[in-house]
This record gives structure tokens, sequence and C-alpha cells, in this order.
């Protein structure tokens, strides 16, 4: 099949372009540096010429309400469009797991709509919502970074390696739309606090992580089900331990 993997050259798209080629198929690593733009709609009609699946894993440059609410309604509606015109068979898109319930978020909000879009638009879909990877964690730390210590909420998070959700990526890309959501997460659901003292240790950071119920997820507030997928989700192969060994 030819495949198109919209953000091809970021964290999960690298690896599922490499997953996917290493099956056989013709993949075009679409991003901008390559000369497809969805949100000019450069290059992208030349794209999707031949194409049976579209993967769409592209991010936001920008976490702000207003451009994130545009980046990602421009290019969906863009990307959508190019598909239809060329008789494409499966629109393949990553979401996050918890998006409905994070609406206090400008970005889980445009993500939101991002997902309307799609299922609004007659393609044959699937939505993949993964949990928080396993490398966004020192990035939450450094979200909670108050003074000397560290500030995270005790509500659960159940984070996955990047490459579990690559894995997933490919092996839904391969199969039949299913008009849906499918969810995956990580193998072990444990407190955001928790997560930073275990990731803290693994760095051989002394700093003191403190539980913090008032602090939310970057600010929106969260409680256990926030972060967690529902019953039936895929789960990951790779633990957090040995992922903080690697």
């Amino acid at each position: 099949m030819k495949i198109v993997v919209i953000g091809g050259s970021g964290l999960i798209g690298t690896q599922v372009v490499s997953g996917l080629r290493k099956l056989g198929h013709k993949v075009l690593a679409a991003s901008p540096s390559t000369g497809v733009n969805t949100l000019t709609r450069e290059g992208l009609a030349e794209a999707m010429s031949g194409t049976n699946v579209v993967i769409d894993v592209a991010n936001s440059p920008s976490f702000e309400d207003g451009p994130v609410m545009e980046f990602f309604q421009t290019s969906t509606r863009n990307l959508l469009a190019a598909e239809k015109a060329a008789d494409v068979q499966h629109h393949l898109a990553l979401s996050v797991v918890g998006t409905e319930r994070l609406q206090a978020s400008g970005y889980f909000r445009a993500k939101l709509a991002q997902e309307d879009l799609i299922k609004a638009s007659g393609m044959p879909y699937t939505i993949l919502r993964a949990t928080q990877f396993f490398e966004f964690i020192p990035a939450i730390v450094q979200g909670g970074v108050d003074g000397d210590v560290i500030r995270l909420a005790p509500a659960l998070i159940q984070p996955i390696a990047s490459a579990d959700v690559a894995a997933a990526m490919v092996d839904l890309a391969l199969g039949t739309p299913v008009n849906g959501v499918v969810e995956v997460a990580g193998p072990e659901p444990l407190p955001l606090d928790a997560l930073g003292r275990k990731y803290l240790t693994a760095k051989r950071d002394p700093r003191q992580v403190i539980a913090d119920i008032h602090v939310g997820y970057f600010g929106t507030p969260i409680n256990d089900r926030s972060l967690t997928p529902d019953a039936g989700a895929r789960i990951g192969a790779i633990h957090l331990d040995d992922w903080l060994k690697g």
C-alpha cells in the first residue's frame, strides 16, 4: 500500500514510517520540510495521489488557545478534503486519552474539534487515543517546578512508551477502519506525583515531589479518570521501569 504519514518526521511519525517500511509498504513521511504543508495545502494533492491510507500524527507548534485550535481545524479540514478528492480509503489520526474530560484546556478543546471534524467527514476513519508518552515525563516534571520542589497532582496517569503507540498505529493502519475510537495505554497506572518521584530517582535528581491536588495537569483540573483509559484499551508492552533503565 501507499501510506502517507502527516507529521512523519516527529517522535511518533518517524517510528510509524520505519515500522511500515519494514513491512514493505510505500510510505511518504509528509511534513513542511518534505514539501507537504497541511495548513497551506502545498504539495497536499500530489501527496494524496494513489494513497490508500493517511496517518495524521502532526502536532501544533503552539499550545496557545487560538493558534492550537486554528492549527488542528485548518490542517484537518485541508487534509480530509484532499483525501476525499483522491479517494483515500482510511484516515487514521492520533489523539489523547481523556480529551473530552479535559475541556478546560485549549489544547484538548482543539483535539476534540479535530476528532469531531474527522467523525463528521464521511471518511472511513480510526482515531487512536493514547495516554501520555514516557518521553513526555520530563516536561510533566518541569511543569510542576515550584522553587526547589516539584508539585504534582496525586491523580492517576497511565503513561506509555512512544514505541508502543507507534506499533498500535501501524497495526491499525493495516486493518479495516473502525469508524470509532480506539484507546492505548501503558501497562501500569500510578499517581502523577509517584511518577515524578520514580523519574527523579532514576535520574538521581534529589529534588522533592509534593502531592498537591490544586496544581492539576498543566493548570487543568484533573481526577483519577482524567488521564486514564476506559476498560478494553490496548495495553503497551514496555514497562516504565524498563524504559527508565534504557
